[in-house]
Parts: C-alpha cells; structure tokens; sequence
C-alpha cells in the first residue's frame, strides 16, 4: 500500500493527514497548534509541522506528501534566508487603508481585470504595500515575498538561513501553486503569471519569478516564488531540514541524520506536490468539479465553486482565484456564520443541540421573524460598520422557536447572498456540497435545504484541506489526478422555500415592504 501525506497548516493550528493512495481511506493523523494573533513568526508554523508530523506517527513509510495552507499571509525573507518580521496573516486589518489606495491608484474595474481581485485588507498586495509605507527598513532588506504554503515547502525541501537548514539561502528555489498566487493581488489567473508592474507599483520595488535550478536572476530585484502547475513536484523532502537534533524524536527521526537531498536515513524518498491555498485544497479534498458549489460554515462562511473560466468581479464581491486542479475557483465570504448561531443560542440560554430542536419546531419562515446577522458587520454586501437585528417580532412571533430558527435562516441566507453573486458572474451552480463544524446541526441540514435552491449534500466531517493536500501529493507521485471517494452524511431532501430569501432581502432592504 503506498502512503500520502496532506499538510493543513491553518490559522489556529496544523493538521496532518496520513492517506492510503489508492483508495484515499485515512491511516492516520495528526495535529499540532499555532499561536494566536494576526500577526506570527513562521518559525511556530515550522514547529507545529515537525510536532504534527510527530503526533501523526512520523513519516518513515509515506512516499509523497504536500501541503496546503492559509492563503493571503505575507512572509519576508531577507539575503540571507532569515524571516524579516512575523508574518501578516490573513486577518490582520492593518493594511485596509492601503488598500484602497491601491484601489484608487489602479481603479477596480482594472485591477479586477489584470488579477480577478479588488484589493481589501486580507490580500498580500495591501501588506507589502503597508510594509513600505510604515516600516521603510525592513522594506529595504526585504529580498523574497513568500506566502505560507511556499515558505514550509522551501523549509522541507531543506532551504532556509544557513545556520538551520541543510541547503542554505537559496531563494531561487521558492515555489507557489497557482490557487494561492492568485489570492495576492499580484498574480493574473487569466494570464497565469505575475503581474510585475503592480507589485512595483504596491512594494515600490521591481520584482522577478524565482529562477529555480536555471540560477539565480538579475541581482537587485525581490524574488517571488516560481509558480508551479497542477500535479507538479516542487521537489522532495530533505533528510535534515528538521536537523539533527530531530533524531530522537519519533515523528521526524526518519528525517534527519542523512546525507543527500530528499532521502530519508533509510533512503527513502518523500515527493513533495505543489502545495495549495487552503480553500483549493478543499475543493481537491472533496472531489468538486465544475458546477459544484460549496458552502463551509465555520467562524466565518466561504461560498465557493470551480469553474472552468476567469472570473473578474469589479465591485469585489466575488474574488476570482484559480484553482490547484487547473480551472478557477470564484469565492464570496462573510464575517458571519458559526457565530450567529452560538450569539442567539447564548441568548436563549441552550446549546447547539437545544438550538437545533427550537428550530425544527417552528415553520419555514419563522413566523415572519427575520434576523439580519450582521454581528461583526458584513464583507458580502461590503458593510463593514452594520450591526446585527430582528425584524418582524410582533407578540404572536415572539417566540422561543422562531427565534431559533430565524437564527439559522439569517445565517443561510447570507449566505446564499454569495451564491447569487457566483451565478451573477455566470457560475454554473448544480449542486451545493455544505462543510464545516455547524452543518452538523440536524437544523442547519434540513434549513439548507429550505434556503438554497439546490440539491444539498452534506459530506462526512473531515479534514478537506488536509486531504486535498494528499491528492496533490498522489498526483505528483502518480502524474495523474486521483479520483478518492467522498463519504457522505446526509442529503436532505429538497423543500425550496422562496418565501425564507424574499423576507431576508425584505428586512435586509433590497426588496420593496410593499411587495
């Protein structure tokens, strides 16, 4: 049986996974945690890899492995391989002001046109634009601009500062994938390389695309990793990129102690795939396939599908990412989405379970009570000020049940929100696949299907990005894309209901009270 490895290395903590790569059922896995903040040196991320693969039972009998990760965070190596300042992670809001410079400087229309993407805080372009603004010396020393993926497959491959890596500075040798280039804001998924001229434009520096093994480039300029294809191999794991004080440890002692690059002490070779962001490595992860949208509700809610051409949304509603399989990947996000549903839990004084039988207890439409869940604001509409409220309680209304589940409706129908703005954009939609921890609400299931005039599929909870990792690293190992079977939850039944969206858009004001 041959052994692949899927890397989620997230904001809150690392997963790994450990695949039989015929069949994609689990072996084993593991797990490590990250710190918090927005703002973390990636030599946590680095520890809580090793610790991973650790707690995942090490990596002696895997033949390929990859890793996917958190998409936007802006990492700064200097000449010498050394990380400049933590990284600037996705949720690090300090650069909003820089964004819509950038905006104002390119207009949205273009910049939606050259890179599918209106810059907001989250984008690597408003960072590196915030670095030059409001810490000029670091800019100065800055030599390469990773993102996270890109920075943990160069550290395995055994490149980094020459004090703790077996290869040493070698910037050349970054690589990306094109899923998580496109999430910078200087990279064109229509075009498939860097847009040069607005990293300079952002960084007031020029830049180049890492050379590889073609040796190094103009002297001067700042290094972007090379981006690499679907099914491509960045390389292999370096026997000591964990070091030698790795060796007693179980997980990474197979990896340390060897000479010769990408052979463990056994000479065993371990493949490394391209690596992804995290929400590409997803849709790998659950199979999905043009016409395929997906839905995850977690802290916050991603609406997501592939598509086989680019997307350019000029209002930023819609970012037109590429996929890791080789079409694109459209995504709208909002702020609000687990939370709603553990704010109004709160405040009826229940737990999940309690929600979900409150909810199930009321008719569709909750009696006309409708919760607009703008608890944090809202980025899809763009409302970042909006609070959340009830409309439509009157004494009769009032009760426990609707409230429940006006809870779930809201959520679902802000959902659904970024779904119109995918099918705006001529996303075909046949199927709507639901992840995240709150789907399995029994509620939230039966409610999906009440919302979304979509056939719903529920897949078995599991660790997608992780596991679209690993079909990167089958891939890479194979030179084919594997087709892994998806386990399923439910299927709800289909019971559309028009009537829980009009009265949603109704109190959210897009639709005249009178009609």
């Amino acid at each position: 049986m041959t052994l692949v490895a899927g890397v989620d290395s997230s904001t809150q903590s690392c997963k790994v996974v450990v695949l039989d790569a015929g069949t994609g059922a689990l072996v084993r896995e593991g797990r490590a945690a990250h710190p918090d903040g927005t703002e973390v040196h990636p030599e946590h991320w680095w520890r809580a890899l090793s610790a991973a693969f650790d707690d995942a039972g090490g990596l002696a009998d895997v033949s390929a492995l990859s890793v996917g990760g958190q998409q936007h965070g802006m990492v700064l190596l200097d000449h010498a391989g050394e990380v400049l300042r933590p990284a600037l992670l996705w949720n690090d809001t300090r650069s909003a002001g820089a964004a819509a410079a950038l905006t104002d400087e390119v207009g949205a229309e273009d910049f939606a046109r050259r890179t599918g993407l209106v810059p907001v805080a989250s984008f690597t372009i408003t960072k590196v634009r915030w670095v030059r603004d409001h810490e000029p010396d670091f800019a100065d020393r800055v030599a390469a601009v990773a993102l996270p993926h890109d920075w943990l497959t160069w550290r395995l491959r055994g490149y980094g500062p020459a004090a703790s890596s077996p290869l040493g500075p070698d910037l050349e040798q970054l690589t990306t994938d094109r899923s998580d280039a496109s999430g910078t804001g200087y990279w064109s998924p229509s075009a498939g390389e860097y847009d040069l001229d607005l990293f300079k434009l952002a960084f007031g520096r020029d830049a180049r695309e890492a050379a590889g093994n073609a040796g190094p480039g103009e002297p001067g300029t700042v290094v972007l990793p090379r981006v690499l294809g679907p099914g491509d191999s960045a390389g292999a794991i370096h026997p000591g990129c964990f070091g030698r004080e790795a060796a007693d440890r179980p997980g990474t002692a197979e990896l340390s102690g060897a000479e010769g690059s990408g052979t463990a002490a056994s000479g065993h070779r371990i493949l490394l795939g391209a690596g992804a962001g995290d929400n590409a490595a997803a849709a790998l992860g659950l199979g999905a396939q043009p016409g395929d949208v997906v839905v995850s509700v977690g802290t916050s809610g991603t609406v997501f599908s592939v598509a086989s051409r680019a997307v350019a949304d000029p209002s930023g509603t819609v970012a037109g990412f590429a996929d890791a399989s080789g079409e694109y990947l459209p995504i709208a996000v909002t702020l609000n989405a687990a939370r709603v549903l553990s704010s109004v839990a709160g405040i009826l004084g229940v737990d999940f379970d309690e929600l979900s039988r409150l909810a199930l207890d009321a008719e569709p439409g909750a009696g006309g009570v409708v919760l607009v869940p703008y608890f944090e604001g809202e980025r899809t509409p763009n409302l970042p000020h909006a609070k959340a409220s009830f409309h439509g309680l009157s004494i009769a209304s009032s009760t426990r049940s609707n409230l429940a589940r006006a809870a779930i409706e809201g959520m679902l129908s802000g959902l659904s929100g970024g779904l119109d703005s995918l099918r705006a954009q001529g996303g075909a939609a046949t199927r709507l696949l639901l992840i995240g921890g709150a789907v399995q609400n029994p509620a939230v299931q039966a409610i999906a299907a009440q919302v979304f005039d979509l056939p719903v599929v529920v897949p078995s909870p599991g660790e997608y990005v992780a596991r679209g990792a690993a079909v990167q690293a089958a891939w890479a190992h194979h030179g084919s894309r594997p087709e892994w079977p998806v386990a399923v939850d439910a299927v709800p039944a289909p019971d559309f209901h028009p009537a829980i969206r009009q009265n949603y858009l109704r109190a959210c004001g897009h639709i005249d009270p009178g009609n």
